[in-house]
């Protein structure tokens, strides 16, 4: 019976423990899901910024319609010729900066 009362608190001492690890596995995960956001939003903005442009249209303005709200503000676009290409900063879940950037290319020809 010593014995057991000795261990009463052991489950509590062990959650607290891993507590820590538990919150840097969760903002990796949400990490890990901010970013593949930003690749795969990343080629439809560049469809639309390349449908926008071959209309004569703003594709900048295009792109930023198809992007989220907290990833609006890194998105870069850049037209040469029939080819338009987008850039969109993957922010950091903790704290300020950017993890990496995303691009995509995409083309489309001129409509009249």
């Amino acid at each position: 019976m010593d014995r057991a009362r000795g261990e009463e608190g052991q489950a509590a001492v062990e959650l607290v423990a891993l507590l820590p690890l538990l919150a840097v596995i969760a903002l990796a995960a949400w990490q890990a899901v901010v970013a593949g956001q930003a690749y795969w939003v990343t080629g439809v903005a560049a469809r639309e910024a390349a449908r926008a442009h071959a209309l004569g249209a703003d594709p900048l303005i295009a792109a930023r319609a198809v992007v989220p709200g907290a990833l609006r503000a890194g998105v870069r676009v850049r037209a040469d010729g029939d080819a338009v290409g987008v850039r969109v900063a993957i922010p950091l879940v903790v704290g300020r900066g950017r993890l990496a950037t995303a691009r995509a290319r995409a083309r489309m020809e001129p409509q009249s």
